[in-house]
């Protein structure tokens, strides 16, 4: 039998991610609560410019460009507080948002800009040299690069996304409007189990799904305002915003939430510890090796971190020994929670108020999702038991990009979707990460200084 999830399910609406974050009908902060914050510029986005500057961009998108639904915007930036901007004003356009991996190669980057077809190109002026020769090999335009970041092109050349917006004679254009079921918000690219990144495609129902269930989880934990500043709790903005991971952790969420995501464009350590002390961050969604930073490094104890109230641990499990080293010397709770690209992220997360109880669990199964463990002989192993875990839910992708011989893989039959994880639950519905069939975090050489743990 499979398992259900441990709470009700959610209501989910039949809408589009623009009108779930900006068409509700109240939420619990103001238009000008500050969202995305530039930790190195203090430059600031707040709840209405982004929403303003979103809408302006995708007006732009089809005035300049005559942008229609399902056109492909790709991203190659590092970590910008202007990421969200044109995201949003992509899907206001009814785009779908590819990000790539920064760290791309010439080849990587037109690889992944030729399989999703993507018609503009958004950089920073210090990754023009790579954007423009990908653009190059697969047949893109110059002047549908456009910069992002605080850096402009001093040749005039490329245009800033600032200047793709909607003028007087743009303001009869209507957002576009999409079906959210069948029309793709995000194409993500993901290895899967095997093989080479593939696209990963995600709904406008997908997406909001997953929204709703990691704000069902995490949303129980953190609050918009409040505190000794009235702004409420502050996310230290560390992980990458290209992967699901950062887009749903960081992006999305904290849009709908009304939290501040204090944005670095890399992670160096010293930096984000100056980060927590100076603007009081009380949270951060981390990989396992940042959780070793905390608990070992000896930088961590030259910096005031009394603000920091929690770390959610992802994409890879984490061990005993490392939530217990965080605990003794910081006193801060390390909880856990497990996603894929595949499933728009999120799919177990652990309650704050049962880290302790359960260490080593990443969490109950999240709202609206069912699972089954499935040994080698193909039957449901039970309780205790380890076994692949396969899951269905509203928030499992609708398939691979272009590739419909991966997706009937990826899919047993009754739409189980086989995450080629090796998984074990207890009675009490907590699951644990066994084995993986593929390693899920990597790590390079940045050219950005130091290593930067890369998602797949």
């Amino acid at each position: 039998m499979p398992y259900p999830s441990s709470f009700p399910p959610l209501p989910l609406p039949e809408v589009d991610l623009w009108t779930l974050l900006f068409e509700r009908p109240s939420k619990p902060f103001p238009d000008t609560k500050p969202i995305f914050t530039d930790h190195a510029t203090s430059r600031a986005h707040t709840y209405s410019s982004v929403r303003a500057a979103a809408a302006s961009f995708g007006a732009g998108l089809k005035a300049r460009w005559r942008w229609r639904k399902g056109d492909v915007l790709a991203l190659y930036t590092p970590n910008s507080i202007d990421t969200a901007v044109v995201t949003l004003g992509a899907l206001w356009a009814g785009g779908v948002v590819s990000p790539a991996n920064p760290l791309y190669t010439v080849d990587e980057l037109a690889r992944q800009l030729r399989d999703c077809g993507a018609r503009a190109l958004v950089t920073q002026r210090r990754y023009l040299d790579t954007a423009r020769e990908a653009a190059r090999r697969v047949g893109m335009r110059e002047r549908r690069i456009i910069l992002v970041g605080d850096e402009r092109d001093g040749t005039g050349r490329f245009r800033h996304y600032g200047s793709v917006r909607g003028t007087s004679y743009t303001g009869s254009y209507a957002r576009t409007r999409v079906e959210p079921k069948t029309d793709l918000a995000f194409l993500v690219y993901s290895s899967g189990t095997t093989g080479l990144p593939k696209g990963v495609c995600l709904t406008h129902a997908n997406m909001v799904a997953n929204l709703l269930q990691f704000a069902a989880m995490d949303g129980r934990t953190f609050f918009p305002t409040g505190g000794l500043d009235g702004q409420g709790d502050r996310q230290l903005g560390i992980l990458p915003l290209f992967h699901i991971y950062g887009l749903m952790c960081g992006i999305l969420g904290s849009l709908y939430l009304g939290l501040e995501l204090v944005v670095l464009e890399r992670f160096d350590l010293e930096t984000a510890l100056r980060c927590i002390q100076d603007r009081g961050c009380t949270f951060a969604y981390v990989p396992p090796p940042i959780v070793l930073a905390f608990g070992k490094d000896p930088l961590v104890d030259k910096y005031d971190l009394s603000s920091l109230k929690m770390l959610h641990s992802g994409a890879a499990p984490l061990t005993r020994e490392l939530t217990e080293a965080v605990w003794r010397r910081l006193g801060v709770p390390v909880k856990q929670g497990f996603g894929l690209s595949e499933t728009g992220s999120v799919t177990h997360v652990q309650s704050w108020d049962e880290w302790a109880k359960y260490m080593g669990s990443v969490g109950k199964l999240v709202p609206n999702m069912e699972a089954r463990l499935v040994g080698e002989d193909g039957k449901e192993v039970g309780d205790g038991e380890s076994g692949e875990l396969w899951l269905r839910g509203p928030n499992i992708f609708v398939g691979y990009y272009k590739q419909p011989e991966r997706t009937a893989e990826a899919f047993a039959e009754g739409g189980w979707f086989r995450t080629g994880d090796v998984f074990r639950r207890d009675k009490w519905g907590n699951y644990y990460c066994v084995d993986r069939l593929k390693e899920l975090i990597k790590y390079s050489e940045s050219s950005l200084g130091g290593r930067w743990p890369c998602y797949d």
